[in-house]
């Protein structure tokens, strides 16, 4: 049985559908997995700067976004 143009324009209309989807949750996906990596450099540096004398914890922001690519390069 073969299918009418209209039930292959609608199959044509749900795949396109499902592969914009596809990609929007490829995109948050990513965005969280990079925030997570922020959250864990951040986490990690601030807890090993509480073994240094109370002049020297300071941690930076570049040092935070330094750390997490080094994760993120890590895992990829």
């Amino acid at each position: 049985m073969a299918l009418t143009p209209e039930q292959l324009n609608q199959i044509d209309y749900s795949n396109a559908i499902d592969e914009k989807r596809n990609q929007y949750n490829l995109i948050m996906e990513t965005r969280r997995a990079k925030i997570e990596f922020i959250r864990m450099a951040r986490e990690t540096l601030i807890e090993n700067a509480r073994n240094k004398p109370v002049s020297d914890r300071e941690v930076t922001a570049e040092e935070i976004i330094n750390f997490a690519a080094a994760l993120e390069k890590f895992i990829d």
